[in-house]
């Protein structure tokens, strides 16, 4: 037999077990990736298992659905009480409704004032935003008695109600700046600085409302009762 033959067959019988081999080992590579996301998702498994069973991480779980729990019985209780939102009431409902709340806010108003209005718009947005205080809202006309008793003369005139009993009052806007166009927010400041709202908060969107002097007036702003001038 021709020797160089011999050699051409002896490498292609080499190369050709080389190729096997290779061949062989790359079955086995991907066996192998094929194995490891099934191994993979068992640890996984097994490692949430064992999360699962902590008996810390099922204690502050059942500690917030507690907590959970709780504020919503609370936020029904205060729903019943008139919180979140603001409300008109009549004089003889006036006494029911202060002493019936830890903390309200109530608006003595006079319909034609501009300034009450301006007064009604931040109020009503905060009402809904801090559901833990009552804002309610009475005209000063129909309510001679409670007037002359809390003596009122300037409208608009916002006093504090805790547990029935008056705390503090705004009076006009000498609290805000002396100007019709106060935010929303410089309200709420101030009356988060009285105490008189904080704690829980309701669904009320994060936006303010700016109200201009220069709009135009059809009333009068606020005003001495029973004054004829401004």
């Amino acid at each position: 037999m021709d020797p160089n033959a011999v050699k051409s067959t002896l490498s292609n019988l080499a190369f050709g077990n080389v190729m096997a081999a290779a061949a062989r080992d790359y079955q086995k590579e991907l066996l192998t990736q094929e194995k490891a996301p099934t191994s993979t998702s068992i640890n996984q498994e097994v490692d949430l298992d064992e999360l699962m069973d902590d008996p810390e991480l099922e204690k502050l779980h059942a500690d917030r659905i507690a907590a959970l729990k709780k504020e919503a019985e609370k936020r029904e209780i205060l729903k019943k009480q008139g919180c979140g939102e603001y409300r008109e009431i009549t004089e003889g409902d006036f006494l029911g409704e202060v002493t019936g709340s830890e903390k309200v806010i109530c608006h003595f108003y006079h319909r034609e004032f501009y300034r009450c209005k301006i007064m009604d718009k931040h109020l009503k947005f905060l009402a809904v935003r801090y559901i833990d205080t009552k804002f309610i809202k009475l005209d000063a006309e129909n309510a001679p008695f409670f007037v002359a008793k809390l003596a009122i003369k300037l409208l608009p005139c916002v006093i504090f109600f805790r547990n029935g009993i008056g705390t503090e009052r705004l009076v006009g806007f000498q609290d805000l700046g002396g100007k019709d166009d106060f935010t929303t927010k410089t309200l709420e400041a101030l009356l988060i600085r009285k105490g008189i709202i904080n704690g829980i908060k309701g669904d009320g969107e994060d936006e303010d409302e700016d109200y201009h002097e220069n709009k135009h007036r059809t009333v009068r702003s606020s005003v001495e009762i029973n004054s004829d001038s401004d």
